[in-house]
Formats: structure tokens, sequence, C-alpha cells
């Protein structure tokens, strides 16, 4: 059989640089879909007549989509391998935005945001399990970290495009891009990945015995290693998508910046954002630690959005240039804890184990986006930023202390 190891360095490489190239593409196309409805928000609040809380409802139900398939698609990614898990979604993912460009009324758009999201999650677990199928460990942290570029990247689409094609076309255009996007990917992920070279399932024997049956066994048992980090990626994931949801309504209603200059600065803060990415990822490469790193990035986060709760309070337009440190900041773990939750999950686990983790963060986020434009909409966008400051401090205490486990992969 063949195996990673047996295969020339060249050649490895090219197939790994390739997956992750077109892992990275997918996955901000995805992202791109399921963040369109975010920045609708603005239209949606002050020209359509929808309550913050209502507009971030509907913002939020891609997420929700996503929530309920996303460790049904790491499944099957663990059991047919990866390539036509991502295509397939993504090719779902199209068929979803074009029903979305087409809905009559409020009802109908949910629904097709909810099938979007839920097609567009095998990309977040499979695309993750192939990038680390290629890479060894020493080269994770990078790689992981590039094809964590691709949800900020995602984001900087849609911030992008969504304020002038909806002040163009109004809310089905906005879609356009997402369905043009997510259906080329389709066909390059069915053309361009290939599955890295599956372990085998060895027949499980008394413990100890056998690396092998040690990757195959269950992760989760003796050790909570794995949950403590999926709680400190759902603790993470709230400042996050806070800024994300309502930075650009925070730009506009607060600021009064016009809707297209806020839509740049934050796609601007999103590219930021995902080459930050990248120089976590290495450096947790470099300190031998996923860990460490995760409790600096959560400690920063602290301070960031307290900083921005001040800038809010004090009404100060340098609060724009907090609010970029800020959305950077807050996007720094997701590489750091992917990579985590996969070398210790090991191959036979790693797509199930991804799923876990994508599923609490996007519950969260489901929750959190409405949760928060109620909390804003009753004490203000500074008080609220600072109850958001809340979740991060929670999370330092849970990051788990060293990688000690991190053998399976």
């Amino acid at each position: 059989m063949t195996t990673i190891e047996s295969m020339s360095p060249r050649l490895r490489a090219r197939r790994g640089w390739t997956a992750l190239v077109v892992a990275v593409l997918a996955q901000t196309a995805g992202t791109a879909f399921v963040s369109t409805p975010a920045f609708l928000i603005p239209l949606l609040h002050t020209e359509r007549g929808l309550t913050l809380a209502q507009a971030a409802l509907l913002a939020a139900t891609p997420t929700l989509g996503m929530v309920l398939t996303l460790v049904l698609w790491g499944a099957l990614a663990d059991r047919v391998g990866e390539k036509w898990v991502i295509a397939g979604g993504l090719a779902l993912t199209a068929l979803a935005a074009v029903g979305a460009m087409t809905a009559v009324g409020y009802p109908a758009l949910a629904g097709f945001l909810l099938l979007g999201g839920a097609a567009s999650a095998s990309g977040n677990s499979a695309s993750g399990k192939v990038v680390v199928g290629w890479f060894a460990k020493d080269r994770r942290g990078l790689a992981m970290g590039i094809r964590q570029m691709a949800q900020p990247l995602g984001v900087t689409v849609a911030a992008v495009s969504v304020p002038g094609l909806a002040a163009f076309g109004g809310i089905g255009l906005a879609f356009l891009l997402p369905a043009i996007l997510t259906g080329l990917l389709a066909v390059l992920c069915a053309v361009l990945v290939m599955n890295p070279p599956r372990v085998p399932r060895p027949a499980i024997v008394d413990a100890g015995q056998s690396i092998d049956a040690k990757r195959a066994a269950n992760p989760y048992r003796g050790g909570g290693f794995l949950w403590r980090i999926h709680a400190v990626s759902v603790l993470l994931v709230v400042p996050q998508f806070t800024l994300s949801t309502f930075g650009l309504v925070w730009l506009v209603t607060q600021l009064h910046w016009m809707p297209l200059a806020a839509g740049l600065l934050i796609g601007l803060a999103q590219f930021i954002g995902a080459v930050g990415r990248i120089g976590v990822g290495v450096l947790s490469d470099r300190v031998g630690s996923r860990v460490r790193p995760l409790r600096w990035v959560a400690v920063s986060a602290v301070v960031a959005m307290l900083a921005v709760a001040i800038a809010g309070a004090a009404g100060w337009q340098a609060g724009a240039i907090v609010l970029v440190i800020a959305m950077t900041v807050t996007v720094a773990d997701n590489g750091l804890s992917f990579t985590s939750v996969a070398e210790m999950s090991g191959p036979a686990w790693s797509g199930r184990a991804l799923g876990v983790q994508n599923t609490g963060q996007f519950l969260a986020a489901s929750a959190i986006t409405p949760l928060v434009g109620l909390l804003i909409g009753v004490v203000g966008y500074p008080l609220g930023f600072a109850v958001v400051a809340l979740f991060p401090l929670a999370a330092i205490p849970l990051v788990p202390r060293s990688d000690a486990e991190h053998d399976r992969l």
C-alpha cells in the first residue's frame, strides 16, 4: 500500500501544496456564501425595517445549517475520503446560492441560507483533514495557518462585494458571486484534489501493543485534552463572530462611515487577519507547541475587545484602527486549535473530531449572533463589546498546559 513515507519528497510536496491551495480556495468560496447575509444587515435594518436582532438572526441562518451537518460531513470524509466530500458540498452550496438569488420573502431566503450552510460545512471538516494528511508535523502549523486564511478571506470577499452588489441590485444580486465561486471550486476540487494515502484500520488488540491500534482508538477516551480545546475554541469564537458580524454595522451607525468604505475596511481587516494566521502557525512550529500560542491569543483577545469597547464609548474615529487590530487578533486562534485537534485525534478520527470542533464553534456563533444583536440593542455597542471580552477571559484557564499527548499524527 502507498504511504506518504514511501513517496518521493517532491511528489509529496506537489500533491500537498496542490491540495492546500484548492482547499483554501474552496473554503474561501464557502465562507463567502455563509458570510454574505452578515453584510446585508445594514440594508435589512436601516432600509427594510427589520430590527437588529431580526437581521442578525437571518444572518446566523447559514451558520445554523453548518451546525447540523459538520460531524456528518467529517464522518463521511473519514469513510470515503475528502475529495468528493468537498466537491459535492460546494456543488450543493452553489445551488443554494442560486436559490437565495431567486427567493421571494424572508422565510424562503432563510430556507436556502440554511441549506447552503449545511452544504458548505463539507469543506470545514474535509479540507482541514486533507491538509493535515499531506503535511508532516513540523510543517503542519504553517500549512494549517495557510488553510485557515480561508475564513477571513471569505469574509473579505463578502465584505468587499456585498454592499455594492446589494446597493445596485438588492438582496438577490448579493449572492451572485458566491454562486459563481462555489460552482467553480466544486469543479476544481473534483479535478485537482487527491486524497492523502489512507491509514488502514487494524484490529484493535491489547492497549499499547500497536501504534496503529492507538491511532485508530477513540481519542475522546482516556483524557480531556480534546474537550478542553473544543471548549476554548467555542469561547474564542464569540469575539471573532461578534466583530465580523457587527463591525460593519458599528462603523456605519456609530462612526457614520459609508457602507462601501466600511466594507472595504472590514475586508482589509480580514485580509490582515488571514496573513496573521500564517504567522501564528509558523510560530507554533517554531516553539513546538500549539497550546502556548493559543493561550497568548486568548489573552490578546481580551485586551482587544476591551480596547474596542473603550474606543466606542469615547466615539473615536480612530476606533476604526482599533477594530482592525481586534479583528486581526480574534481570528488568530483557529489554525492553532484545528491543528491541535487533528494531531490529537489521528487520521482515523480527524474528520469527526474536526466536525465536532466546528460544530461547537458554529453552534456558538449561531446563538451568539442574535443574542449579541439583542444585547447591543439594549445596552449599546461599548458595553456589549465589553461583555464579549468575558468569553476569551474564561478561555484562558481552560487552555491545556502542554501538547504532550500529540503523538497520533
